[in-house]
């Protein structure tokens, strides 16, 4: 070994997301949404209706998993689901106001750290923060692909 673990960036990265999350995770507590059903909130208010499928993607879960979120935020009157008219087997999510509303609320919240975060840095270091960031995540993006990738020969 040549460094210590806590000067690896992806020691690092690990614990900054841990932080993020932890921190989301506490807000998002209070207006009872998991981190899962924030983001659904957000994807369909950005994007309008969705599959379970494009959900699942678009918020890194299983199907499996989308599906009892979808359930689950159906019954409390945050989503609501109807037909594809495209695909009679399809189910699109979409918005109703009570959703809406609860995503308004909640994001209020979570944006505080947004400013906190920005605030931290000059313009150009939070620029130069943005691009370092997008490269590492293309370069760890660029690795899992390798890793998943079958051997060639």
């Amino acid at each position: 070994m040549e460094a210590p673990i806590e000067n690896d960036l992806c020691t690092r990265i690990r614990r900054s997301e841990q932080a993020l999350m932890a921190h989301h995770e506490a807000v998002l507590r209070t207006y009872g949404l998991t981190m899962t059903q924030y983001t659904v909130l957000l994807v369909l208010a950005r994007e309008g209706g969705m599959s379970g499928a494009q959900l699942a993607r678009s918020c890194g879960v299983t199907q499996q998993s989308m599906s009892s979120v979808l359930a689950n935020m159906e019954s409390k009157g945050l989503i609501r689901r109807e037909t594809s008219p495209v695909h009679a087997k399809v189910q699109i999510a979409g918005l109703t106001d009570a959703g809406q509303g609860l995503l308004d609320r909640a994001y209020q919240e979570v944006v505080i750290l947004e400013r906190a975060l920005t605030d931290a840095f000059t313009p150009s270091e939070h620029a130069a923060l943005c691009a370092l960031l997008e490269r590492a995540t293309a370069v760890l993006v660029q690795q899992t692909r390798n890793a998943t990738a079958p051997p060639a020969g």
